[in-house]
């Protein structure tokens, strides 16, 4: 379960099924095997108070075959770009170009640039380095003075920029590090990163809050932000309750025989539910059954038992380099990247969705918990908590 601690952060990350495989592997990517259940260890817990954690959960099952797996394996296991872009619809290889996707996270990762080139090198994508103007890090007030290392929030750094680079290989990069998991800190990276960005990334949440303490650091006009609606199931975090926000909650996501390709049921660890304090958008009057604001508005796929191939070179625990994800923190950054594809933020709102849903495909199956309203946990037709309005059919709702 995710702990809740008023006035801080929580990570929407979980990571899932731990191979160290070959960077050097060439054969064509493996979708993560859709596993029931494992046994995780959280990876970057911490107990000390006013502070939060990522919530990255690892497989204890993998470690001893890694030997086996190393040599053995053809190419990083989860899902690949090709794959995320062949489930959504995306004009990945054609849009993106000029728009500029930012991600806020606490602490610093020092190999990211590195770990970002290993990543696309791997898929084929164009290189994408502070010397050729793709990549660039800032700290939380737009220099370059990084906050200490942290190995659990650098594999969620690694997650993040992945997943924009595998939807928008066009797009440009840019990290924004908050020197502390503290709603002050990280907010601050998000005014530095709107600055800087067409879109906004965040793949962090805590307890429900109001806008009126914190909005202001979300509040920009002009600039789409997506946040993570969490990880352990119905109820409601903050910032994705913020009203100026698109909350992205999860899907399970697997190849099928159908004319799509691939079959969507809600997660059941996606965030969702109705926000104590903020004020509902105006596209969900009438649709989602919360007086006041509702989440989620979107969503993407998740789970780690369908996760994706991302590479983190920075040790955590003893493990590192080719790994799979899995978390709301996978489905933040693949709708902002979707955003940074359809570069539209600047004339549309996170009311958008709402008039589009023609753009997207409904999960209808699924929950995430208990609740007294079916849809706040209950995957349906129409919009529901755990997914949304759906996930993205190329980038029309964006």
């Amino acid at each position: 379960m995710r702990r809740r601690v008023t006035g801080t952060i929580l990570g929407g990350l979980i990571l899932a099924l731990v191979p160290f495989l070959s960077t050097a592997a060439t054969a064509a990517p493996q979708a993560a095997p859709a596993a029931a259940s494992h046994p995780f260890h959280h990876s970057c817990a911490t107990s000390k108070a006013g502070r939060a954690s990522c919530t990255a959960l690892v497989r204890n099952d993998i470690a001893d075959s890694a030997h086996t797996l190393r040599a053995e394996a053809n190419a990083p296991s989860g899902l690949s770009p090709a794959n995320l872009q062949s489930a959504y619809k995306l004009p990945s290889s054609t849009a993106g170009s000029g728009q500029t996707v930012a991600i806020v996270d606490a602490y610093n990762a020092p190999n990211a640039e590195a770990d970002l080139g290993v990543f696309r090198s791997q898929y084929g994508l164009s290189a994408c380095t502070t010397a050729n103007g793709c990549f660039k890090k800032v700290d939380q007030n737009g220099g370059t003075s990084y906050p200490k290392t942290d190995a659990g929030w650098a594999q969620e750094i690694s997650l993040d920029v992945d997943m924009v680079s595998a939807v928008c290989p066009n797009c440009k990069i840019v990290l924004v590090e908050a020197k502390t998991n503290n709603f002050s800190d990280l907010g601050a990276a998000v005014n530095t990163a709107a600055g800087l960005a067409n879109v906004i990334s965040n793949s962090y949440g805590g307890s429900d809050a109001s806008d009126s303490t914190y909005g202001a650091f979300y509040n920009h006009p002009g600039k789409a932000i997506t946040v993570s609606t969490g990880d352990a199931g119905y109820g409601v975090e903050y910032p994705a309750s913020s009203r100026y926000v698109t909350a992205v909650g999860g899907t399970s996501l697997r190849s099928s025989t159908s004319t799509r390709g691939w079959t969507e049921t809600a997660w059941s660890g996606a965030g969702s539910g109705c926000s104590q304090y903020n004020t509902a958008l105006s596209g969900q009057s009438g649709l989602t059954g919360c007086s006041r604001r509702a989440v989620a508005d979107v969503s993407a796929v998740a789970d780690p038992a369908t996760g994706v191939a991302v590479y983190d070179s920075t040790s955590y625990q003893g493990q590192s380099g080719w790994l799979v994800f899995g978390g709301t923190s996978v489905s933040a950054p693949v709708v902002a990247g979707v955003y940074g594809l359809a570069a539209n933020a600047a004339s549309v709102t996170n009311n958008y969705p709402y008039a589009h849903t023609g753009s997207l495909f409904d999960v209808t199956s699924g929950s995430n918990g208990t609740c007294t309203t079916a849809k706040w946990c209950k995957a349906g037709t129409g919009w529901d908590g755990p997914t949304g309005l759906g996930t993205p059919n190329g980038v029309g709702a964006f």
